[in-house]
């Protein structure tokens, strides 16, 4: 189905058994940020770019598990190291865009280390992407990044 918009919010927290600057070092630093969000034996990588900055760019696109070419760009609109990120997003499958999200990740240190709260406002496009399924998607990522954190 095409010309038509769906848009969905999602907030989702999850404590990482490590300290708030660990975690924002999980984003931060290039090939952390490469070691738990694509790298792995089922991606491979056709373009990447790291511009950890307010207003710069990040870009990783390849393919999981031999299925489509999923492109994810990134623009960074606010950075306060060890507190939040905040990005703006576009996702595309095949060359199709599928999606427009804003994006905020708030690290809060705990006693046992840091509650990272992910709350995204996005638009899906064309009936390719809904809420629902970024939301598991989006559940999938946090718990490979607390996996990669706590190992």
């Amino acid at each position: 189905m095409t010309g038509t918009v769906a848009h969905a919010s999602l907030t989702l927290t999850r404590d990482i058994a490590v300290p708030v600057e660990r975690t924002f070092a999980a984003f931060a630093d290039r090939e952390q940020k490469r070691a738990w969000f694509t790298d792995g034996p089922d991606w491979d990588t056709t373009e990447d770019a790291f511009d950890f900055r307010v207003g710069g760019t990040e870009i990783a696109e390849g393919k999981f598990h031999g299925g489509p070419l999923s492109r994810f760009v990134a623009r960074y609109t606010d950075i306060v190291p060890n507190e939040r990120i905040v990005l703006t997003y576009d996702m595309w499958l095949d060359g199709t865009h599928i999606s427009t999200s804003v994006a905020c990740y708030e690290f809060e240190a705990t006693d046992s280390g840091t509650r990272f709260t992910h709350t995204e406002h996005g638009v899906h496009l064309d009936g390719l992407d809904d809420g629902a399924g970024r939301e598991e998607g989006t559940r999938g990522i946090l718990e490979t990044l607390a996996a990669y954190l706590e190992s």
